[in-house]
């Protein structure tokens, strides 16, 4: 695998600090700034937010929950409610600078065609996503037989959202299906602190408790 090098900033790899997840402040470093950006899974509008006040961004968001939905309004956002699987299809090429999925491929009902159309509906396309081929997930599984239960995957079998195991080596082979090209990733320990980027793909599948990937067409 051939990895390309994210830029993470100091203050999120010494703490992750505010009480926000890593990747999102990641990825909202990632934005350039005063861009349009559509963030598909939105949830309660906290990338959004995040966006609009340290990038300038124009941001939208694509939210199934209504739970989600009253959160982003009650904040003053622009969304509206649709599901990834079904309603991509209505925004038009190029509509955006950046189609944001963040820890929410494993939850679609069809990965492939998703990841197709954030690189169809941006110019750039940006996904964070849980490694399943983390070395805890590994071992609960081999030492314990259990379907494991990490900080990061916190959902028991029966209840999870989570429908598609995804490891980092599983989303690389996914962008080559696609044909997309990666212009910057990054995995991340469960302290939120950058793995070495000069080690082989095995040791970021091994280490890596998430990863993000900024992608564009050819």
């Amino acid at each position: 695998m051939s990895v390309v090098e994210a830029p993470v900033p100091t203050s999120l790899i010494a703490s992750g600090d505010a009480g926000r997840r890593v990747d999102l402040e990641l990825i909202a470093d990632l934005v350039a700034r005063e861009s349009r950006v559509l963030d598909v899974g939105c949830g309660d509008g906290s990338l959004m937010e995040l966006l609009q006040s340290r990038r300038g961004v124009d941001a939208r968001g694509m939210e199934l929950s209504q739970p989600g939905v009253n959160e982003c309004v009650r904040r003053g956002l622009s969304v509206v409610q649709g599901d990834a699987d079904l309603d991509l299809v209505h925004y038009p090429d190029g509509a955006f600078d950046y189609a944001v999925l963040s820890q929410t491929i494993q939850a679609t009902g069809n990965p492939k065609l998703v990841l197709s159309e954030l690189l169809r509906i941006g110019r750039h396309a940006i996904v964070s996503f849980p490694n399943f081929g983390h070395w805890s997930v590994r071992s609960s599984l081999m030492l314990k037989g259990r379907m494991p239960v990490t900080k990061n995957l916190a959902y028991a079998w029966y209840d999870t959202p989570n429908i598609h195991f995804c490891t980092i080596r599983d989303f690389v082979d996914l962008t080559h299906e696609v044909g997309a090209v990666v212009e910057a990733s990054v995995a991340l320990n469960a302290s939120g602190q950058k793995l070495n980027m000069n080690m082989p793909w095995w040791f970021w599948n091994l280490f890596g408790q998430q990863a993000v990937f900024v992608l564009r067409r050819p």
